[in-house]
């Protein structure tokens, strides 16, 4: 099985898990881009601890569901964003005002929608969560 995007699988099996109340979840393959959105998911309190398995090939990451995921989705085609335009996609891919956030790759790494407007950063769009 060749899977053609390794963070829309991810996403996939997060909601998925989530949805059956499960409390832990393996995502594989283990790539630096899913390692690095799920560490935002982290830090913005949607999961709980992330633990690498090294298998001998590409990993698989070991994720703690807290049952605060609703929805997470990748975004395809990655959109262009400029600094000043993220409130059109916000309306686009968020349920409320406030309620969930974007995930964006910048020129200074991955990061979320409102740290790249208040560092004044554009990039392209990768996924949301809420």
């Amino acid at each position: 099985m060749v899977l053609s995007d390794p963070l829309a699988d991810a996403m996939s099996t997060i909601v998925n898990n989530e949805r059956r109340n499960r409390r832990e979840c393996i995502v594989k393959p283990a790539s630096s881009l899913t390692s690095r959105v799920l560490r935002i998911l982290q830090k913005n309190g949607y999961i709980g601890e992330i633990e690498l398995i090294e298998d001998g090939r590409s990993g698989k990451l070991r994720v703690q569901l807290l049952g605060r995921v609703n929805t997470c989705r990748v975004i395809k085609p990655r959109h262009s964003v400029k600094a000043n335009g993220y409130e059109k996609w916000e309306r686009r891919y968020l349920p409320a005002a406030g309620l969930g956030m974007l995930i964006v790759s910048t020129p200074k790494g991955v990061m979320t929608h409102t740290e790249a407007m208040s560092q004044g950063l554009g990039g392209r769009l990768i996924a949301y969560v809420y």
